[in-house]
């Protein structure tokens, strides 16, 4: 068999992190990976110079991951066809919000049955249908996508900041290549048998974590914390038994991809920041976006709509009261005072 070639579709602040992992062990496992890592580039001007040529002549992300090396193996393509070309690994990491609209670009340009993981944070929601994004990979595709999420603050595994993540397989065997792509000393991976669990964890979580900011804007303090964090696990394991077969009880409890994501995204994530500034400041999320986030883009109140959307097509909203409330808030001026109504 010849060697995987990988291609990152995605290249933010969590894509170059990534990045930077799978350019180093693609060089220490010289027998099961070509050398070349190709991350395609949504191409912009950055110091008025493109984003890609900083990135290949400089070997770092001076616009969304500043002061990192990615290697000199790592190359930025801007054309997504050329960058998918020949790949038989591809590693999804980018906003939900785009991903749709990049899979359009890539059917016929890929090869049919080869793998993929998807890193995106996300559902699509189209009345009281679901479906995770590692599903519609797999199906527009038609290849085989499992699914990355944990407590990964991407600054910091970047910066060799010990962390833990789990990946979601359909076939166990696929976790002996994950494992060889992403581990490193200071970046654990687990393998699970939990596509659904690991990316409705990587989902749901950005909900809790704009109702943890919700509260520190308030200043609430560490009890109110607490307990947003407790409840909004236990409403991401209801939703996730409710309406999706297979999911594990462990995903939540003992995996990266649950209850240490939860706390992650809670007590440091850009959900909870933004949704913090939201309450102080008093200005849209759309203009706090833009000022905080560096190009980067807000999943969580976006992920409040998309599922309240699915949960008042299923008649379910009132099971879900924070998810709701978080909403409420974010969407239709519902005062923040009111997060625990409910509750």
């Amino acid at each position: 068999m010849g060697k995987e070639k990988i291609t990152i579709v995605g290249s933010g602040n969590w894509g170059s992190a990534i990045a930077r992992i799978a350019g180093n062990n693609v060089k220490q496992n010289p027998d099961m990976f070509d050398e070349q890592v190709k991350m395609w580039v949504f191409e912009e001007e950055f110091e008025g110079k493109k984003l890609t040529e900083i990135i290949n002549e400089e070997h770092e992300n001076r616009k969304y991951l500043p002061g990192v090396a990615l290697g000199e193996n790592v190359v930025a393509i801007p054309d997504i066809g050329e960058a998918v070309k020949g790949a038989t690994v591809l590693i999804f990491v980018m906003p939900h919000q785009f991903l749709v609209k990049t899979l359009d670009q890539m059917e016929g340009k890929v090869t049919k049955g080869i793998r993929a993981v998807s890193l995106a944070k996300g559902v699509e929601v189209n009345g009281s249908d679901i479906k995770l994004f590692a599903d519609i990979i797999s199906e527009r595709l038609e290849i085989s996508c499992a699914a990355l999420s944990g407590a990964n603050i991407a600054n910091e595994v970047a910066r060799d900041r010990f962390s833990e993540t789990t990946i979601g397989v359909r076939k166990k065997e696929d976790g002996d290549m994950w494992k060889k792509l992403f581990t490193t000393p200071k970046f654990r991976v687990s393998i699970v048998d939990d596509v659904a669990g690991v990316s409705l964890c990587g989902a749901l979580k950005n909900i809790v974590a704009v109702g943890s900011g919700l509260a520190d804007g308030l200043e609430w303090g560490n009890n109110s914390k607490a307990a947003i964090m407790r409840i909004g696990l236990m409403e991401m394991k209801s939703f996730c038994q409710e309406f999706f077969e297979g999911v594990k009880e462990e995903t939540f409890l003992e995996q990266s991809a649950g209850v240490a994501d939860v706390i992650t995204s809670c007590l440091g994530g850009r959900n909870m920041k933004v949704a913090t500034a939201f309450v102080k400041e008093k200005r849209s999320f759309e203009e706090l976006e833009k000022e905080m986030l560096n190009g980067q883009k807000l999943q969580g109140i976006h992920t409040a709509k998309e599922i309240n959307t699915f949960l008042k097509a299923r008649n379910r909203v009132d099971a879900y009261p924070l998810f709701t409330n978080v909403y409420r808030i974010c969407w239709e001026g519902k005062p923040a005072e009111e997060l625990t109504d409910g509750l």
